[in-house]
């Protein structure tokens, strides 16, 4: 059994495209922008606030990207995420998890602000040693070096921890770590883009991620 787990947010904890469109939506409508399908934004979600903003971002008002991307910073960390769900069998999955003595932490490219406030909201009954989101000045992920100070300070080694994520940069994190890496196929990412970067262990649902890691 691994000693320590450390989750992705958005597609793997927490649904919250709808909300991520809606305010993405907001801050575009504010510029005269035209918005962007919950398709697009899925599509465009997994590398940071600022990369999602450009992708949104029309050529024709790239001059605006900036100040769009501040006012998206603002509206979100103002946001209710009451659009936001868990997903099918994760209450059960995280009570038992909670319950037990695997350490557990949640790193993501989403906002830090915004990524407590919706981690408060829909997480907060279950235990969660860290909670680490986008940080000025600090690497995003694929970068481990959020993940490698996570194993450090637990006393951890690489072979211990696995990385649960939805996406291609979770994957390249496990990677860059040494850990082991269980992609979820629930979330934001097709199989196949999973494995064009290496990914080889896939969960389909909390019932599958909950027999992985207890190895029921």
């Amino acid at each position: 059994m691994y000693k320590a787990i450390i989750f992705d947010l958005d597609g793997t904890l927490l649904d919250t495209s709808p909300d991520i469109c809606k305010t993405v939506n907001e801050a575009l409508a504010h510029f005269g922008c035209p918005p962007i399908t919950l398709e697009q934004t899925i599509k465009f979600i997994g590398n940071g606030a600022k990369k999602l903003i450009e992708r949104a971002v029309p050529p024709e008002f790239s001059r605006h990207t900036q100040e769009i991307y501040l006012l998206y910073l603002k509206l979100f960390a103002a946001c209710d995420n009451n659009l936001t769900s868990l997903y099918d069998g994760e209450k059960q999955f995280l009570e038992r998890l909670s319950s037990g003595d695997i350490k557990t932490a949640i790193v993501t490219n989403k906002p830090d602000d915004a990524t407590k406030n919706v981690c408060k909201k829909y997480l907060g009954d279950f235990r969660f040693d860290y909670i680490i989101g986008q940080k000025v000045g600090a690497p995003l992920k694929p970068d481990p070096s959020a993940t490698l100070a996570l194993m450090d300070s637990w006393g951890v080694m690489p072979s211990e921890c696995v990385f649960v994520g939805d996406g291609e940069t979770d994957v390249m994190t496990a990677k860059n770590a040494g850990t082991d890496c269980i992609s979820v196929l629930w979330g934001y990412r097709p199989q196949s883009a999973l494995k064009e970067v290496g990914a080889d262990v896939f969960a389909l649902n909390y019932t599958d991620l909950s027999n992985m890691i207890f190895k029921v």
